[in-house]
């Protein structure tokens, strides 16, 4: 069984995210809801995955779809500190030019 812990920090109207272990088909959800839980008055996510050892083609769409929101509500979404293993994911399936990515 996969694992994947999320905290949050909020300051203001910056929500940030720290994901820990696997973002995979039997965590994903738990990113999406976590995430989604707190979007109402939010103007900025940062998610920080320094410590997000994998993530597959589920948990890209929930970032693809934490994006989307942001963007839509006229905010902004950044995703921090990318493992050599998670850039390189970012990178291969193009999601590099798609989404804000801070190393």
């Amino acid at each position: 069984m996969s694992e994947l812990s999320i905290t949050k920090k909020r300051e203001n109207e910056k929500l940030t995210l720290f994901a820990e272990g696997r973002a995979d088909t039997s965590t994903s959800d738990l990113l999406a809801k976590e995430a989604k839980a707190d979007l109402d008055d939010i103007k900025e996510l940062e998610i920080n995955v320094e410590n997000l050892k994998y993530i597959s083609s589920s948990g890209l769409r929930v970032l693809m779809s934490l994006n989307k929101i942001m963007t839509g509500k006229g905010g902004k979404m950044t995703v921090v500190k990318p493992t050599k293993m998670v850039a390189e994911v970012f990178d291969v399936t193009g999601f590099s030019n798609v989404l804000n990515i801070v190393k």
